[in-house]
Protein backbone atom coordinates (compact mmCIF):
# COMPACT_ATOMS: atom_id res chain seq x y z
CA UNK A 1 0.00 0.00 0.00
CA UNK A 2 1.39 3.42 -0.97
CA UNK A 3 0.81 6.77 0.70
CA UNK A 4 1.70 10.29 -0.44
CA UNK A 5 3.99 12.46 1.62
CA UNK A 6 4.90 16.02 0.73
CA UNK A 7 5.90 17.14 4.20
CA UNK A 8 9.61 16.41 4.17
CA UNK A 9 10.37 18.00 0.78
CA UNK A 10 8.16 21.02 0.13
CA UNK A 11 7.07 21.32 -3.49
CA UNK A 12 8.02 17.68 -4.22
CA UNK A 13 5.63 14.75 -3.76
CA UNK A 14 7.43 11.44 -3.17
CA UNK A 15 6.01 7.98 -2.48
CA UNK A 16 7.02 5.82 0.45
CA UNK A 17 5.70 2.57 1.82
CA UNK A 18 3.90 2.42 5.14
CA UNK A 19 6.67 0.16 6.36
CA UNK A 20 9.22 2.95 5.93
CA UNK A 21 7.03 5.40 7.78
CA UNK A 22 6.70 3.06 10.75
CA UNK A 23 10.42 3.36 11.43
CA UNK A 24 9.79 6.94 12.55
CA UNK A 25 8.55 8.00 15.95
CA UNK A 26 5.41 5.87 16.55
CA UNK A 27 3.04 8.68 17.58
CA UNK A 28 4.15 11.11 14.86
CA UNK A 29 4.40 8.36 12.29
CA UNK A 30 0.87 7.12 12.99
CA UNK A 31 -0.52 10.60 12.57
CA UNK A 32 1.41 11.03 9.32
CA UNK A 33 0.21 7.67 8.01
CA UNK A 34 -3.41 8.56 8.72
CA UNK A 35 -3.07 12.03 7.25
CA UNK A 36 -1.21 10.84 4.15
CA UNK A 37 -3.68 8.02 3.52
CA UNK A 38 -6.56 10.45 3.90
CA UNK A 39 -4.94 12.81 1.40
CA UNK A 40 -4.38 9.95 -1.04
CA UNK A 41 -7.97 8.78 -0.66
CA UNK A 42 -9.29 12.32 -1.08
CA UNK A 43 -7.30 12.73 -4.30
CA UNK A 44 -8.61 9.43 -5.64
CA UNK A 45 -12.17 10.29 -4.71
CA UNK A 46 -11.83 13.71 -6.34
CA UNK A 47 -10.49 12.18 -9.54
CA UNK A 48 -13.35 9.69 -9.62
CA UNK A 49 -15.88 12.45 -8.95
CA UNK A 50 -14.54 14.53 -11.85
CA UNK A 51 -14.54 11.50 -14.15
CA UNK A 52 -18.13 10.63 -13.16
CA UNK A 53 -19.45 14.20 -13.45
CA UNK A 54 -21.24 13.72 -16.81
CA UNK A 55 -22.99 10.59 -15.50
CA UNK A 56 -24.03 12.46 -12.36
CA UNK A 57 -25.52 15.27 -14.40
CA UNK A 58 -27.45 12.70 -16.45
CA UNK A 59 -28.58 10.95 -13.26
CA UNK A 60 -29.83 14.21 -11.75
CA UNK A 61 -31.77 15.00 -14.92
CA UNK A 62 -33.29 11.51 -14.97
CA UNK A 63 -34.25 11.81 -11.30
CA UNK A 64 -36.01 15.13 -11.88
CA UNK A 65 -37.82 13.66 -14.89
CA UNK A 66 -38.80 10.54 -12.91
CA UNK A 67 -40.39 12.47 -10.03
CA UNK A 68 -42.14 14.75 -12.54
CA UNK A 69 -43.71 11.65 -14.09
CA UNK A 70 -44.85 10.57 -10.61
CA UNK A 71 -46.41 14.01 -10.20
CA UNK A 72 -48.16 13.52 -13.56
CA UNK A 73 -49.45 10.17 -12.26
CA UNK A 74 -50.98 11.73 -9.13
CA UNK A 75 -52.36 14.68 -11.11
CA UNK A 76 -54.00 12.39 -13.67
CA UNK A 77 -55.44 10.17 -10.92
CA UNK A 78 -56.86 13.19 -9.09
CA UNK A 79 -58.43 14.54 -12.29
CA UNK A 80 -59.98 11.18 -13.19
CA UNK A 81 -61.44 10.68 -9.71
CA UNK A 82 -62.73 14.23 -9.22
CA UNK A 83 -63.74 15.30 -12.74
CA UNK A 84 -64.69 12.24 -14.79
CA UNK A 85 -66.52 10.12 -12.23
CA UNK A 86 -64.17 7.13 -12.56
CA UNK A 87 -64.13 5.19 -9.23
CA UNK A 88 -60.91 5.28 -7.21
CA UNK A 89 -60.64 1.46 -7.26
CA UNK A 90 -60.75 1.50 -11.05
CA UNK A 91 -58.01 4.13 -11.24
CA UNK A 92 -55.79 2.16 -8.84
CA UNK A 93 -56.34 -1.08 -10.76
CA UNK A 94 -55.66 0.39 -14.20
CA UNK A 95 -52.47 1.98 -12.87
CA UNK A 96 -51.11 -1.52 -12.16
CA UNK A 97 -52.65 -3.14 -15.26
CA UNK A 98 -51.09 -0.49 -17.52
CA UNK A 99 -47.62 -0.90 -16.05
CA UNK A 100 -47.92 -4.71 -16.13
CA UNK A 101 -48.83 -4.69 -19.83
CA UNK A 102 -46.01 -2.24 -20.50
CA UNK A 103 -43.55 -4.58 -18.75
CA UNK A 104 -44.76 -7.60 -20.76
CA UNK A 105 -44.46 -5.66 -24.02
CA UNK A 106 -40.89 -4.58 -23.25
CA UNK A 107 -39.57 -7.89 -21.89
CA UNK A 108 -41.61 -10.21 -24.07
CA UNK A 109 -44.05 -12.94 -22.91
CA UNK A 110 -41.30 -15.58 -22.96
CA UNK A 111 -39.43 -13.76 -20.17
CA UNK A 112 -42.37 -13.59 -17.77
CA UNK A 113 -42.25 -17.18 -16.34
CA UNK A 114 -38.68 -16.62 -15.09
CA UNK A 115 -39.87 -13.63 -13.04
CA UNK A 116 -41.89 -15.90 -10.76
CA UNK A 117 -38.67 -17.35 -9.29
CA UNK A 118 -38.06 -15.80 -5.89
CA UNK A 119 -36.09 -16.80 -2.83
CA UNK A 120 -38.41 -14.91 -0.48
CA UNK A 121 -42.04 -15.41 -1.49
CA UNK A 122 -43.30 -14.21 1.88
CA UNK A 123 -41.39 -10.93 1.71
CA UNK A 124 -42.43 -10.44 -1.91
CA UNK A 125 -46.07 -10.87 -0.90
CA UNK A 126 -45.74 -8.37 1.95
CA UNK A 127 -43.98 -5.84 -0.28
CA UNK A 128 -46.59 -6.23 -3.02
CA UNK A 129 -49.45 -5.66 -0.58
CA UNK A 130 -47.68 -2.56 0.77
CA UNK A 131 -47.27 -1.24 -2.78
CA UNK A 132 -50.98 -1.67 -3.50
CA UNK A 133 -51.93 -0.16 -0.13
CA UNK A 134 -49.75 2.94 -0.52
CA UNK A 135 -51.08 3.55 -4.05
CA UNK A 136 -54.71 3.11 -3.04
CA UNK A 137 -54.39 5.33 0.04
CA UNK A 138 -52.58 8.00 -1.92
CA UNK A 139 -55.24 8.11 -4.63
CA UNK A 140 -57.96 8.34 -1.99
CA UNK A 141 -56.11 11.21 -0.29
CA UNK A 142 -55.52 13.23 -3.48
CA UNK A 143 -59.27 13.21 -4.09
CA UNK A 144 -59.76 15.52 -1.10
CA UNK A 145 -56.36 17.16 -0.49
CA UNK A 146 -54.16 19.40 -2.58
CA UNK A 147 -51.27 17.70 -4.35
CA UNK A 148 -48.69 19.76 -2.45
CA UNK A 149 -50.18 18.55 0.85
CA UNK A 150 -50.01 14.86 -0.05
CA UNK A 151 -46.47 15.09 -1.39
CA UNK A 152 -45.31 16.97 1.73
CA UNK A 153 -46.55 14.09 3.87
CA UNK A 154 -44.97 11.56 1.48
CA UNK A 155 -41.59 13.27 2.00
CA UNK A 156 -41.75 12.07 5.60
CA UNK A 157 -41.22 8.45 4.44
CA UNK A 158 -37.37 8.54 4.38
CA UNK A 159 -37.41 9.88 7.95
CA UNK A 160 -39.70 7.06 9.06
CA UNK A 161 -37.39 4.60 7.30
CA UNK A 162 -34.47 5.99 9.31
CA UNK A 163 -36.41 5.31 12.52
CA UNK A 164 -37.65 1.84 11.59
CA UNK A 165 -34.39 0.65 10.02
CA UNK A 166 -32.94 0.20 13.52
CA UNK A 167 -35.39 -2.34 14.99
CA UNK A 168 -36.19 -3.95 11.61
CA UNK A 169 -32.79 -4.01 9.87
CA UNK A 170 -30.31 -3.34 12.68
CA UNK A 171 -29.28 -0.01 11.09
CA UNK A 172 -29.54 2.40 14.02
CA UNK A 173 -29.12 6.15 13.63
CA UNK A 174 -27.13 8.59 15.77
CA UNK A 175 -28.43 11.54 17.72
CA UNK A 176 -27.91 13.98 14.84
CA UNK A 177 -30.12 12.03 12.48
CA UNK A 178 -32.61 11.44 15.29
CA UNK A 179 -32.96 15.22 15.70
CA UNK A 180 -33.47 15.53 11.93
CA UNK A 181 -36.31 13.00 12.14
CA UNK A 182 -37.94 14.96 14.98
CA UNK A 183 -37.61 18.16 12.94
CA UNK A 184 -39.29 16.43 10.00
CA UNK A 185 -42.28 15.47 12.12
CA UNK A 186 -42.51 19.05 13.37
CA UNK A 187 -42.62 20.15 9.73
CA UNK A 188 -45.56 17.86 9.03
CA UNK A 189 -47.37 19.20 12.10
CA UNK A 190 -46.98 22.66 10.59
CA UNK A 191 -48.51 21.42 7.33
CA UNK A 192 -51.48 19.72 9.01
CA UNK A 193 -51.81 22.08 12.04
CA UNK A 194 -53.93 19.77 14.22
CA UNK A 195 -55.87 21.67 16.88
CA UNK A 196 -55.42 24.96 15.03
CA UNK A 197 -57.62 24.25 12.04
CA UNK A 198 -60.06 21.54 11.05
CA UNK A 199 -58.15 18.45 9.95
CA UNK A 200 -59.72 16.53 7.08
CA UNK A 201 -59.87 12.77 7.55
CA UNK A 202 -57.96 12.38 4.25
CA UNK A 203 -54.82 13.52 6.08
CA UNK A 204 -54.97 10.27 8.08
CA UNK A 205 -55.24 8.31 4.83
CA UNK A 206 -52.24 10.21 3.45
CA UNK A 207 -50.27 9.37 6.59
CA UNK A 208 -51.23 5.71 6.17
CA UNK A 209 -50.01 5.86 2.56
CA UNK A 210 -46.70 7.33 3.73
CA UNK A 211 -46.28 4.68 6.44
CA UNK A 212 -47.00 1.87 3.97
CA UNK A 213 -44.44 3.38 1.61
CA UNK A 214 -41.81 3.56 4.37
CA UNK A 215 -42.35 -0.12 5.20
CA UNK A 216 -42.33 -0.84 1.47
CA UNK A 217 -38.85 0.73 1.16
CA UNK A 218 -37.54 -1.27 4.13
CA UNK A 219 -38.80 -4.57 2.70
CA UNK A 220 -37.38 -3.59 -0.71
CA UNK A 221 -33.96 -3.03 0.87
CA UNK A 222 -34.19 -6.44 2.53
CA UNK A 223 -35.19 -8.15 -0.73
CA UNK A 224 -32.41 -6.51 -2.74
CA UNK A 225 -29.93 -9.09 -1.43
CA UNK A 226 -32.07 -12.03 -2.57
CA UNK A 227 -34.02 -11.26 -5.76
CA UNK A 228 -33.28 -9.19 -8.92
CA UNK A 229 -35.12 -5.85 -9.24
CA UNK A 230 -37.29 -7.10 -12.13
CA UNK A 231 -38.59 -9.98 -10.04
CA UNK A 232 -39.44 -7.63 -7.18
CA UNK A 233 -41.20 -5.20 -9.53
CA UNK A 234 -43.09 -8.03 -11.25
CA UNK A 235 -44.60 -9.35 -8.01
CA UNK A 236 -45.92 -5.91 -7.07
CA UNK A 237 -47.57 -5.51 -10.48
CA UNK A 238 -49.10 -8.99 -10.30
CA UNK A 239 -50.54 -8.25 -6.86
CA UNK A 240 -52.04 -4.96 -8.03
CA UNK A 241 -53.39 -6.45 -11.25
CA UNK A 242 -54.98 -9.56 -9.75
CA UNK A 243 -55.90 -8.24 -6.31
CA UNK A 244 -57.29 -4.95 -7.58
CA UNK A 245 -59.57 -6.62 -10.08
CA UNK A 246 -61.85 -7.98 -7.32
CA UNK A 247 -62.70 -4.43 -6.26
CA UNK A 248 -62.39 -2.53 -9.54
CA UNK A 249 -64.46 -4.75 -11.85
CA UNK A 250 -67.66 -4.81 -9.72
CA UNK A 251 -67.61 -0.99 -9.53
CA UNK A 252 -66.52 -0.47 -13.15
CA UNK A 253 -67.68 2.66 -14.94
CA UNK A 254 -67.19 2.80 -18.71
CA UNK A 255 -65.46 6.00 -19.87
CA UNK A 256 -67.62 8.11 -22.14
CA UNK A 257 -64.91 9.73 -24.28
CA UNK A 258 -61.53 9.04 -25.79
CA UNK A 259 -59.76 11.60 -23.60
CA UNK A 260 -60.72 9.68 -20.46
CA UNK A 261 -59.50 6.42 -22.02
CA UNK A 262 -56.19 8.12 -22.87
CA UNK A 263 -55.74 9.35 -19.30
CA UNK A 264 -56.53 5.90 -17.92
CA UNK A 265 -53.97 4.35 -20.28
CA UNK A 266 -51.36 6.94 -19.25
CA UNK A 267 -51.46 5.88 -15.59
CA UNK A 268 -49.33 2.78 -16.15
CA UNK A 269 -47.03 4.65 -18.54
CA UNK A 270 -46.33 7.42 -16.02
CA UNK A 271 -45.69 4.92 -13.21
CA UNK A 272 -43.66 2.44 -15.26
CA UNK A 273 -41.47 4.97 -17.03
CA UNK A 274 -40.95 6.89 -13.79
CA UNK A 275 -39.73 3.78 -11.96
CA UNK A 276 -37.47 2.83 -14.87
CA UNK A 277 -35.83 6.27 -14.94
CA UNK A 278 -35.44 6.16 -11.16
CA UNK A 279 -33.55 2.85 -11.33
CA UNK A 280 -31.44 4.11 -14.24
CA UNK A 281 -30.55 7.29 -12.33
CA UNK A 282 -29.30 5.26 -9.35
CA UNK A 283 -27.20 3.12 -11.71
CA UNK A 284 -25.46 6.17 -13.17
CA UNK A 285 -24.54 7.90 -9.90
CA UNK A 286 -24.31 7.21 -6.15
CA UNK A 287 -27.51 7.51 -4.16
CA UNK A 288 -26.02 10.34 -2.06
CA UNK A 289 -25.68 12.45 -5.22
CA UNK A 290 -29.09 11.67 -6.68
CA UNK A 291 -31.42 11.31 -3.68
CA UNK A 292 -31.61 15.05 -2.81
CA UNK A 293 -33.30 15.68 -6.15
CA UNK A 294 -36.25 13.52 -5.11
CA UNK A 295 -37.54 16.72 -3.53
CA UNK A 296 -37.86 18.29 -6.96
CA UNK A 297 -41.23 16.58 -6.91
CA UNK A 298 -42.60 19.35 -4.69
CA UNK A 299 -41.99 21.88 -7.46
CA UNK A 300 -43.59 19.67 -10.12
CA UNK A 301 -46.57 18.92 -7.84
CA UNK A 302 -47.13 22.61 -7.10
CA UNK A 303 -46.83 23.49 -10.79
CA UNK A 304 -49.24 20.80 -11.97
CA UNK A 305 -51.65 21.49 -9.13
CA UNK A 306 -51.84 25.12 -10.20
CA UNK A 307 -52.07 24.44 -13.95
CA UNK A 308 -54.72 21.71 -13.70
CA UNK A 309 -56.71 22.58 -10.58
CA UNK A 310 -55.79 26.19 -9.82
CA UNK A 311 -54.40 25.17 -6.40
CA UNK A 312 -51.60 27.07 -4.70
CA UNK A 313 -49.94 25.98 -1.44
CA UNK A 314 -50.50 28.21 1.58
CA UNK A 315 -47.57 29.57 3.56
CA UNK A 316 -48.02 26.91 6.27
CA UNK A 317 -47.62 24.09 3.76
CA UNK A 318 -44.58 25.74 2.21
CA UNK A 319 -42.94 26.31 5.60
CA UNK A 320 -43.63 22.79 6.83
CA UNK A 321 -42.55 21.11 3.61
CA UNK A 322 -39.30 23.11 3.62
CA UNK A 323 -38.54 21.80 7.12
CA UNK A 324 -39.27 18.22 6.01
CA UNK A 325 -37.07 18.62 2.93
CA UNK A 326 -34.25 20.15 4.99
CA UNK A 327 -34.45 17.20 7.41
CA UNK A 328 -34.31 14.72 4.53
CA UNK A 329 -31.34 16.49 2.96
CA UNK A 330 -29.53 16.43 6.29
CA UNK A 331 -30.08 12.68 6.53
CA UNK A 332 -28.51 12.31 3.07
CA UNK A 333 -25.59 14.49 4.17
CA UNK A 334 -24.99 12.44 7.33
CA UNK A 335 -25.12 9.23 5.30
CA UNK A 336 -22.47 10.66 2.96
CA UNK A 337 -20.25 11.69 5.89
CA UNK A 338 -20.61 8.28 7.54
CA UNK A 339 -19.79 6.44 4.31
CA UNK A 340 -16.73 8.61 3.69
CA UNK A 341 -15.45 7.98 7.22
CA UNK A 342 -15.90 4.23 6.78
CA UNK A 343 -13.94 4.33 3.50
CA UNK A 344 -11.08 6.23 5.14
CA UNK A 345 -10.91 3.77 8.02
CA UNK A 346 -10.97 0.85 5.59
CA UNK A 347 -8.11 2.38 3.58
CA UNK A 348 -5.94 2.59 6.68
Amino acid sequence: MWCISAKRHPGVISSRTIGELLYENSATGSRRIAANCEVMLSIKLTQRAIAALPDRIKAIGLMCLAVTLFSCLDTTAKFLITHTGVPTAQVVWLRFVGQFLMMVAILGPARIPSLFRTQKLGLQTIRSCLMVATTACNFIAVKYLRLDQTVSIAFLAPLVVACLAGPLLGEYIGWRRALAVVAGFVGILIVVRPGVTDVHWAFAVSFLSMLCYALFMIVTRRLSTFDPPLVTLFYALIAGTIGGSFIAIPSWVWPTDGWTWLMLASLGAFGGLGHYLLIFAYRLAPASSVSPFLYFQLLSMVGLGFLVFGDLPDHWTLAGSCIVIASGLYLVHRERVTSRTERILAAQ
